[in-house]
């Protein structure tokens, strides 16, 4: 018997698509169905490395395991990797397909529609409940044709769609009347029923607008969603969620761009002499960084995201340097920054600098473009605060990692995501061994200053320990594995409770 599938679509990219989907996959994994996201094309530098030797977005690794199954490169079969103002690399189910501009993807996706039904077809085999997600707006009529991740997906395999909209941003009423005007009679007709998103205060006050909606659109009002305040708490894939929404009465991490500071405030416990402050320069082309999530509910940790060049705090005890899809690109902003002069400066200091896989990068001598990966062949200097060169090649590592930090023993579980061979002196130097005996990274002379190909450090609670005790912070009481977990079974919960969860199911088919 076929897998029910139903697909959520947005007014609007950020509605809130991925995080219903997720704890929509949670509900029904709890009631004993074998549930599986997909989404048909995805665009984020935040992703994932699949089970099944894969990538796909960070959303769909965080659904798969809300759905408690194993993450498949099926449940993500394209997925677009901005790597700069108007390009794109392209990755179908897992791999690099290749690379486009905006305006030639266009012709690409009837290419690339074979593949999406090869995987949602694969997804269907192992599966009593299929939830698609659409990507960005279900009215974008000028990118209707050829189609592959909205209306285009709907029609072609005859999936019911559920629009969500989002209150919080306002106009939502106008945003879902007004997709069923602009929608063409059999697209508009895909559509069975809606969901308001993001609702803060008294629902009550917007029980005439649900009324209107129907009355307007003839689709089923299947909820009225208050905002979930524990979504912080969960990984996201679009980088503007760093800023983020705020857990009630506190933000979660401070940014600094003028005026004044503010950040998570600890337990009592922890004590301003021995909490630690992280500093973190976002650059343009910020990938994979999941790898902050866990320093974000860190109550020893006040987490700094410089933006717009603000200068690099002082007293800063760690400075990390994330993951970048465009490593040259981000050095020539950084310097445009002045964010070079202060990690040059902080290092004079003693102060500490870890890079992960592209920072890691940006911290050699030199970034060697040869065959143009990243945009025009040639070779950037990096920061020089570690002796080591890199060469990107189109050879892409992809795959989890396990092992132990070389200096301490402590053991780890991550990923490896990236292109380009790093060598040099400083490589003598490694800072993790992996279980296969491999040595990766680089550390100072002085120790320091280090870097390494390794994502996901700080999610592994034994190397976070290991970090913040090695930088004087407090002992940490986060579980984040299961902090994860809880957040996704009180996210079913939320959904339960304003939902109608069984006229959802029914629709499926």
């Amino acid at each position: 018997m076929s897998a029910r599938v139903l697909m959520l679509q947005g007014t609007g990219s950020d509605v809130g698509k991925s995080l219903l989907v997720a704890g929509l996959a949670r509900l029904f994994s709890r009631r004993g169905l074998r549930v599986r996201p997909f989404k048909p094309q995805n665009m984020s530098n935040n992703a994932a490395v699949t089970e099944d030797g894969g990538e796909i977005g960070r959303s769909q690794a965080l659904q798969a395991r809300a759905a408690r199954a194993a993450s498949s490169v099926h449940m993500n079969p394209v997925l677009l990797k901005p790597q700069g103002e108007t390009g794109a690399q392209i990755v179908v189910q897992g791999k690099v397909w290749g690379e486009t501009k905006a305006r030639d993807y266009q012709a690409a996706k009837k290419t690339l529609l074979p593949y999406v039904l090869d995987s949602f077809a694969k997804l269907r085999e192992d599966s009593d409940l299929v939830l698609v997600e659409g990507a960005g707006a279900a009215a974008e009529v000028n990118l209707r044709a050829d189609d592959i991740a909205n209306m285009g997906f709907a029609r072609a395999v005859g999936v019911p769609v559920v629009l969500v909209g989002d209150i919080d941003r306002g106009g939502v009423i106008a945003s879902l009347v007004g997709t069923r005007t602009v929608l063409g009679p059999e697209d508009g007709r895909c559509i069975k029923g809606f969901i308001v998103n993001k609702m803060r205060g008294d629902p009550l006050l917007f029980a005439d607008g649900m009324a209107f909606i129907a009355a307007r659109t003839g689709w089923s009002s299947l909820g009225l969603v208050p905002f979930f305040e524990q979504a912080y708490r969960l990984p996201a894939e679009d980088a503007l969620a760093l800023l983020g929404s705020a857990e009630p009465g506190r933000t979660r991490a401070a940014w600094i761009t003028a005026g004044p500071l503010a950040s998570i405030e600890p337990p009592a416990e922890v004590t301003s002499s021995n909490r630690i402050k992280v500093a973190v320069p976002l650059l343009p082309h910020i990938s994979n960084f999941d790898d902050l999530d866990p320093l974000k509910l860190e109550p020893a940790v006040e987490l700094v995201l410089l933006r717009d060049g603000a200068p690099l705090p002082a007293d800063a005890d760690l400075v990390i340097l994330p993951g970048s899809k465009a490593v040259i690109a981000d050095l020539a902003v950084l310097r445009a920054s002045g964010w070079d002069a202060d990690l040059i400066a902080h290092a004079r200091r003693g102060g500490r600098i870890l890079g992960v896989c592209g920072g890691y990068q940006m911290l050699g001598r030199t970034v060697a473009d040869p065959d143009g990966l990243e945009g025009t062949p040639g070779t950037a200097p990096g920061l020089g605060l570690l002796d080591v060169e890199t060469v990107l090649h189109p050879d892409k590592a992809l795959e989890a990692v396990q092992g132990e930090t070389v200096a301490d023993g402590v053991p780890f579980h991550g990923y490896e995501m990236h292109v380009g061979r790093t060598g040099g002196p400083a490589t003598e130097r490694p800072l993790v061994r992996l279980a296969d005996g491999r040595l990766d990274g680089a550390v100072s002379q002085d120790g320091r200053i280090a870097g390494c190909y390794v994502h996901g450090l700080f999610t592994d609670d034994r190397q976070r320990a290991a970090w913040l005790a090695r930088l004087g912070a407090g002992s940490s009481p986060l579980d984040y594995e299961a902090c994860i977990d809880e957040t996704l079974d009180a996210l079913a919960d939320h959904l339960a409770a304003h939902l109608d969860v069984d006229a959802l199911f029914s629709l499926a088919r």
